[in-house]
């Protein structure tokens, strides 16, 4: 399993756990249509796992 450490790494997964010793939460966030979407910042020794993977990005044969 990969740990990404550096600034602008990204996970991406349909269930993502998160852990920090500080959140700060933020309002909803509008996209497209009626879709909203909601961000946290996460502070202080953060990391995050990846519980559950995205059926969008799965490998698919090629």
């Amino acid at each position: 399993m990969a740990t990404h450490t550096e600034i602008g790494d990204r996970i991406i997964g349909d269930t993502i756990i998160c852990e920090a010793r500080q959140v700060k939460k933020k309002p909803p966030i509008h996209k497209t249509g009626r879709h909203k979407i909601q961000k946290i910042v996460l502070k202080d020794n953060a990391n995050a796992t990846i519980l559950k993977k995205s059926r969008f990005l799965a490998d698919k044969p090629r």
